[in-house]
Order: structure tokens, then C-alpha cells, then sequence
């Protein structure tokens, strides 16, 4: 799942709490920022700022959804899609900013 991927840290949500991912996480070098399922009998600590973070790829990804032409992949070739993609996300932040 996380193979070949390098990074400091592992955001996922709760669904994603195992010992299995964890651990390979760990393995690669990250750092698992995962929040404990309610029925784990040893609860691991997480840091919940840095976690919250995940919110904002979340509605990235949202906004990126609500695009019609991204959406539903109108561009014919990879290169046109990752255009599509590159300008809604300086519209995004043009916004925000």
C-alpha cells in the first residue's frame, strides 16, 4: 500500500488504524498519525494538530471533485488532465489567498 512512497509522517483516519500499516510506516521511516480505533485495547498516541491537517487535503481533493471537467476526465491525454488539475488548484488558492 505504502511501498515506495518516502515521507515524515502517515495521515490517515481510524479505518486505516492497524498494526500491520502502522508498522510499515515505521519501517519506511514515517512517523503514524492515525487516531485509535475506540476498540483498541492499547490506545496509541498521535499528534492531533498535525493530524487536522488532513482536513485540508480532504477538501482539496472535494473541490477538485466539484470541477466538472475533472470530474469526469473530459481531457483526452495525462499531460491536459494535470493542466486541468493545475489550474483549478491556483483558482483554489487564488481564492483563498
Amino acid at each position: 500500500m505504502i511501498e515506495g512512497i518516502t515521507a515524515e509522517h502517515l495521515l490517515a483516519d481510524k479505518g486505516y488504524d492497524s498494526d500491520a500499516i502502522v508498522e510499515q510506516a515505521q519501517q519506511q521511516g514515517m512517523q503514524a498519525q492515525i487516531p485509535p480505533r475506540k476498540n483498541r485495547k492499547e490506545p496509541r498516541s498521535y499528534d492531533k494538530r498535525l493530524y487536522k491537517l488532513r482536513h485540508l487535503v480532504e477538501n482539496a481533493f472535494l473541490n477538485l471533485k466539484r470541477w466538472r471537467g475533472i470530474a469526469a476526465r473530459y481531457a483526452k491525454n495525462a499531460a491536459s488532465f494535470l493542466a486541468a488539475v493545475q489550474i483549478r488548484c491556483l483558482a483554489l488558492w487564488l481564492n483563498v489567498s
